[in-house]
């Protein structure tokens, strides 16, 4: 079992939202949100390894969110 932790991840969720402070926060996240390719890619690393590999986590996150 492998467990993947994604960080701020473009999504069409963030258009629901109808609190307009949770809003004009979200639109902070969304100008450094990764792309959801990037979170398909690491799952398809941890999928594609030898069964003799234990991939446990992955943790996927925009390199500007480490700061």
């Amino acid at each position: 079992m492998t467990c993947v932790y994604p960080g701020v991840v473009e999504s069409e969720l963030a258009d629901t939202i109808t609190d307009a402070s949770a809003a004009e926060a979200m639109r902070h996240f969304r100008l450094i949100a990764l792309k959801p390719e990037a979170i398909a890619n690491a799952i398809a690393h941890a999928v594609g390894q030898p069964a003799n590999v234990d991939t446990t986590d992955i943790v996927v996150r925009p390199v500007a969110s480490a700061a």
